[in-house]
């Protein structure tokens, strides 16, 4: 299993054979609106051509499609027919984009050993969360990979909780930046990651979506310290940098 963080949300994912691009944003700096009120976004740029990022994919997947998860951008660039998951609510909106391969998922999505499990988040609370529609994680497994959660767009919840400490994933990736919208938190921030990892001591979890948009209210710097300050050990709670790869054995 290979990830490389590209930017924000934006994830290269090779496991089980497959080479996913996950939630595209191929804005240049501050081409995109601004969603707090503080800047323009993205607040930096890509780290690698647009070119390369594409380079070699095989699967596209969407978790929702807010800008900053799938831009007009990328819907541009990218080519129509590469095979593209997503959220079942949100099919028809992508076909209109002109993407011929969409597949939706419901509760799960399998092709050959891997599967892929749909897990529902909470993007927000209240009147927030029906603002913000639905937004999802999605848990690969396959033989000879590490179980790898992908937590997307929500905050901790206790539902969420309960299904991490059933499952155990060898791998949690968090959004951590702790955006705020309209006063209220719509995806973890420093104390819920730093939650996440004691509810999976055994786990490692991986910090993204920080230090990209405008809205965050947690940078990579805050959410280190805080975590040092609570004995989170750097092995357990890694905080990769735009274009960092992290590799990761297979099973034996």
């Amino acid at each position: 299993m290979k990830i490389r963080l590209i930017r924000n949300a934006t994830l290269s994912l090779h496991y089980a054979g497959q080479h996913f691009l996950i939630d595209p944003c191929f804005a240049e700096k501050f081409q995109m609106p601004s969603y707090g009120g503080n800047s323009k976004n993205p607040l930096v740029e890509l780290p690698l051509s647009r070119e390369k990022i594409v380079a070699g994919v095989d699967i596209l997947m969407v978790s929702h499609l807010h800008s900053d998860h799938f831009d007009k951008s990328a819907q541009l660039f990218l080519e129509k027919d590469l095979p593209l998951l997503c959220q079942e609510e949100e099919e028809n909106q992508i076909k209109k984009m002109g993407f011929c391969n969409v597949r939706p998922i419901a509760n799960s999505y399998t092709e050959g050993s891997l599967q892929i499990q749909r897990i529902k988040g909470r993007h927000g609370e209240g009147e927030v969360l029906r603002q913000m529609g639905p937004a999802s994680g999605f848990l690969f497994t396959a033989p000879g990979e590490p179980d790898f959660f992908w937590c997307g767009d929500t905050i901790l919840f206790n539902d969420l909780k309960k299904w991490l400490q059933e499952k155990q994933p060898e791998i949690v990736m968090t959004h951590s930046a702790g955006a705020v919208w309209e006063g209220v938190k719509i995806i973890m921030d420093e104390v819920q990651t730093v939650e996440v990892c004691n509810l999976l001591p055994g786990s490692i979890i991986i910090a993204t979506h920080m230090d990209a948009v405008d809205h965050a209210t947690v940078s990579r710097k805050h959410l280190r310290e805080y975590a040092d300050q609570r004995e989170i050990s750097r092995e357990q709670l890694l905080i990769p940098e735009d274009g960092e790869e992290l590799v990761f054995e297979p099973k034996h």
